[in-house]
């Protein structure tokens, strides 16, 4: 053995060794036990941050250890093609081009999306295989195979002939920069501070952070139990500048401490005045159209963006002296997720499927513990998402995605829906003449049916052996947007729960405990830890000393900790090698027995260590599988036992090569690269002979 553990010479022609053997395929036998977690999948377009990288050790760790178990153990690999985010990098890599997405058919625009992605899928693909990913690569499947567009289209047709699919116009939140709506889950919520503008709307004074928007003004209300307004309410506010006479009404949801206490109702711009002017019977006047433009409004401002707008409007207001005063207000806004723009609510016609239904199956599933949450905390979030669920707008504007399998009959103006293909006729009025819907599918739509739609296009059928999988390993950040709603369309297609347990894990932030962020500059890429100290330094580094599911703070002194980690168990394995190399021994190794009282002492400190660790590994405590081991190898196994065997080494041999055989496979799932290695230098029988396939072992 080398003087030192290098893994640049070993790891990728370990993970070779692996690939090649078939030991990431499952043995799928009626007597095995069917351990199977489905990879949530990365971006296909993006390479692997930090956060895929406590992923990944996180799941590998545990297939490892099940496949070492006995156990058929799938781990099935993808790629997503992450709607939004991956057009909005393209559109970025058109620009410095000096192009746009309004210079391309939606056609040729997918084609050239559909391109990138797939020159740079490999990418992705291969920083998984460098973290050591044991998965099962001849199951890769992507969000956009062709089987998987179907199921999904499926899943709608099914939804839609249910009664739990409308085409509703209703407000949505809407970016007007990169052209789509989005669900509230997807919105961002910024703490900022804006002007708040108190205005003279004739007998009444109205607070606003938005006065562009008076134009599209229906109503004030006022919380009925407001003595202040008792008397108003029935008579009417006049709008400045048009003056134009509104009602004032009385709503509930009025809050009285806010502002003045009287709130302009602009049904077309904003959630609370669309529910109370639906409840109230009131018209809808949109005065921002889906560029961001002003619309609808007098002839001056037309044509303006909002910011514009609203620099305009200031002014002719206060010309007109009736702004009362300016207030700075601390407030959430709502921004885009993906490019930061400020969202506008507006009413705009959109797919949105009906979530109550399938929030009383998720709901009590999780009551009946048929998934249960590692962390119990998660649970009480989970059911608190689910009962404040408001229908699910799955609907998108954008090219990049699963095209809506709907098409509206330009006679009758109703809707066909069907399972992808081209239907012949209208189904109301028979007429031929149909036009297909644009939009495409929420991501999040798609996605949430991943556990089931892999499963069941996969060569080998894979769905009736293996679902419900066992274990979905997201970060918890996504829980709402995508846990819940795969708990939600699993039971309603198959009637059972998508997985077993749900382990959510932690976010990676820097050493300071500061979110990771590029404009913060603490980004830390896996891949270049990886090269600098190892795949199971980072992957230990990982895992240690937190729980799954906290947030763990990684410096770069945490990642070079475990590369001395995992050069203590090389050494180890050198001390113990020397004295095999002289005496050309390799082979069968079992059990000794001995009387030597440091020798039962290490072998009793071995017992207990696979015993404790098999429990915490049984109950996803990783974090304190990792310590049991290392404080095993470190100090009982290094420290102790070989300082007092290097008198006595040719008489101590069998016991040495005995506990370095089954530290070895106690170590693998945390340390795969440098265990294997050792494994194949001082154990194998041959080139079949892989410790990624040996058994776990047994405590007494």
């Amino acid at each position: 053995m080398d003087k030192a553990y290098d893994h640049k010479k070993y790891e990728s022609q370990i993970y070779k060794l692996w690939e090649k053997s078939g030991a990431f395929k499952p043995e799928i036998q009626k007597s095995k036990k069917p351990f199977c977690i489905i990879m949530p999948p990365p971006n296909a377009n993006n390479p692997l941050h930090i956060g895929h990288a406590r992923e990944v050790a996180t799941q590998d760790i545990l297939i490892r250890y099940h496949r070492m178990k006995g156990e058929a153990v799938l781990w099935l690999p993808g790629a997503d093609h992450a709607g939004i985010e991956t057009q909005y990098v393209f559109e970025g890599k058109l620009a410095k081009i000096n192009k746009s997405r309004f210079d391309y058919d939606s056609s040729t625009l997918f084609k050239m999306i559909w391109d990138d992605v797939q020159a740079n899928r490999h990418i992705m693909e291969d920083q998984l295989r460098k973290l050591g990913a044991s998965c099962d690569w001849s199951r890769a499947k992507f969000t956009l195979d062709g089987d998987i567009v179907s199921i999904v289209n499926q899943t709608f047709k099914k939804l839609y002939d249910d009664g739990l699919v409308y085409r509703g116009e209703r407000i949505v939140n809407y970016c007007t920069r990169c052209g789509t709506s989005f669900s509230e889950l997807e919105v961002n919520h910024v703490e900022r501070d804006d002007n708040f503008y108190f205005l003279d709307y004739g007998i009444i004074t109205i607070a606003t952070t938005r006065p562009e928007t008076i134009f599209a003004d229906v109503a004030v209300a006022v919380n009925p139990k407001d003595k202040r307004y008792s008397g108003l309410i029935g008579k009417m506010a006049t709008i400045p500048l048009i003056n134009r006479q509104i009602p004032i009404i009385s709503d509930s949801l009025v809050e009285m401490e806010f502002g003045t206490g009287a709130l302009k109702i602009t049904p077309a711009h904003d959630t609370t005045d669309f529910e109370i002017g639906q409840r109230h019977q009131l018209p809808i006047i949109s005065v921002i159209d889906s560029s961001g433009f002003m619309i609808n409004t007098p002839k001056k401002y037309v044509g303006l963006n909002v910011k514009r707008a609203r620099e305009a409007v200031f002014a002719d207001l206060e010309d007109e002296k009736k702004i009362k005063k300016i207030e700075t207000i601390h407030h959430n806004v709502g921004a885009c997720y993906r490019c930061k723009s400020t969202i506008e609510p507006m009413i705009s016609k959109q797919w949105f499927v009906k979530v109550k239904p399938l929030v009383e199956g998720a709901l009590a599933a999780i009551s009946k513990k048929d998934v249960k949450f590692v962390a119990p905390k998660y649970e009480k979030i989970a059911k608190h998402w689910l009962k404040n669920l408001n229908d699910w707008n799955v609907s998108r504007q954008i090219v990049w995605g699963i095209q809506i399998p709907a098409w509206r009959c330009e006679k009758c103006f109703e809707w066909t829906v069907t399972e992808g293909e081209t239907p012949s006729q209208c189904k109301s009025c028979k007429a031929r003449k149909l036009t297909r819907d644009m939009d495409t599918f929420d991501t999040w739509f798609s996605s949430s049916q991943w556990p089931f739609a892999t499963l069941k296009t996969t060569d080998d059928h894979d769905f009736d052996y293996f679902y419900p999988t066992s274990v979905m390993d997201p970060s918890y950040d996504i829980l709402p947007f995508w846990v819940i709603r795969m708990i939600m369309l699993g039971i309603y297609l198959t009637g059972k729960v998508p997985f077993r347990y749900v382990l959510l894990h932690g976010l990676v932030r820097d050493k300071n405990g500061v979110k990771i962020s590029k404009s913060k500059g603490n980004v830390i890429d896996p891949i270049e830890m990886t090269e600098r100290y190892g795949s199971d330094a980072l992957r230990a580094a990982l895992v240690w000393g937190v729980l799954v599911e906290s947030d763990n703070s990684l410096s770069e002194e945490a990642i070079r900790g475990q590369r001395n980690f995992a050069n203590k168990l090389w050494n180890v394995a050198r001390f113990v090698d020397m004295y095999q190399d002289n005496n050309n021994e390799k082979g069968v190794v079992v059990k000794p027995k001995t009387k030597n009282v440091d020798d039962l002492k290490i072998l009793k400190e071995l017992n207990e260590t696979i015993k404790a660790m098999t429990k915490l590994l049984d109950k996803y405590r990783l974090n304190e599988a990792a310590k049991e081991l290392y404080d095993f190898i470190w100090n009982s196994f290094a420290n102790d036992y070989l300082a007092k065997t290097k008198a006595r080494q040719e008489e101590a041999q069998p016991v040495l090569r005995y506990v370095l055989r089954e530290t070895l496979k106690i170590a693998h799932p945390f340390l795969p690269f440098v265990s294997e290695l050792i494994w194949q230098n001082n154990f194998a029988q041959d080139r079949s002979d892989l410790l990624i396939i040996s058994t776990w072992p047994k405590a007494k």
